[in-house]
């Protein structure tokens, strides 16, 4: 019972980590119906930053503010230059071009500082916390994970519900033509969202590096989480990517501690598989329109 209460608790917070990396999916994929294959290479490449940051003497928290306002640039940029183009052509062409910019940013990151993996420092300690007399697997950081990212996924819910430009984004995300027609700028607010999606991106790379092997590679495994992560909540769903995420870390950390790390990858995968067989429009998706 020790075991899968300690497992409970390590996949919790990695489960919100893979959430914030499907938000940031989820963004995009509501306002373009695009995935976004560069999103984990993205937020690595941020993290990378944050690291020259950090190694150049800069307040940790400053660099992190910093790395997250690097993050929307680059998302924005993004949009702006190489994804906005190809509107009206083929659907895989903006597909093709995010799987280019995943190998650009890695070969980037690769050339720059190496292949070679390191640390890369936490906020917070990563000793369990002692609760009674008892230590349990969750450390000051995971503590700041689950804050952290639910403070995302508020601001975010706050942002869509309750505020004209969220109004505006759901209307572009409905249909691009209506909401032009009522006066939206709806390049604008497309460029919007992924720099929304670039900072959640960048927020997942800060937080999945202390706790992994740090490298130009480091985010791939995450991006399957975070997509899978994605499916399971709902393409089209903020609430969903934070339940797919739980429910994502919680099964990956299971098939981890009791069958072994080794099939991690493997249990994403059957956890994938099975919900699409279940419910492929996902858990938070909306019924689709009938024709009567």
């Amino acid at each position: 019972m020790s075991l899968f209460f300690d497992y409970s608790l390590d996949g919790i917070a990695n489960g919100m980590v893979y959430a914030t990396l499907a938000l940031a999916l989820v963004l995009i994929y509501r306002a373009t119906k695009i995935i976004n294959f560069a999103q984990g290479a993205a937020g690595m490449l941020t993290t990378f930053i944050a690291f020259s940051l950090l190694s150049r003497g800069m307040g940790y928290w400053w660099a992190f503010l910093l790395v997250l306002i690097i993050g929307f640039a680059i998302g924005a940029a993004c949009e702006r230059i190489l994804i906005r183009p190809l509107h009206g052509r083929s659907e895989l062409n903006p597909v093709i071009v995010t799987i280019g910019l995943l190998v650009v940013f890695e070969g980037l990151a690769g050339a720059i500082y190496g292949n070679a993996s390191r640390g890369f420092p936490a906020a917070f300690s990563q000793s369990g916390l002692r609760v009674g007399g008892t230590t349990i697997a969750f450390s000051h950081f995971d503590v700041f994970i689950l804050i952290a990212v639910l403070a995302l996924m508020a601001g975010t819910l706050v942002l869509f519900r309750y505020t004209a430009l969220g109004l505006r984004m759901r209307a572009t995300a409905f249909s691009r033509e209506i909401a032009r027609l009522l006066g939206v700028r709806v390049g604008l607010l497309l460029t919007l969202g992924w720099g929304l999606a670039g900072i959640a991106g960048s927020l997942a790379g800060l937080l999945a590096a202390p706790t992994s092997s740090f490298g130009p590679y480091y985010m791939d495994l995450v991006l399957v989480y975070g997509f899978t992560a994605a499916v399971i909540g709902g393409l089209e769903s903020p609430v969903g990517a934070l339940v797919g995420g739980l429910i994502t870390g919680l099964c990956i950390s299971y098939v981890g501690g009791y069958l072994g790390s080794g099939l991690e990858p493997l249990g994403a995968l059957a956890l994938l598989m099975v919900a699409l067989m279940a419910r492929p429009e996902g858990i938070f998706a909306r019924p689709p329109a009938r024709r009567v």
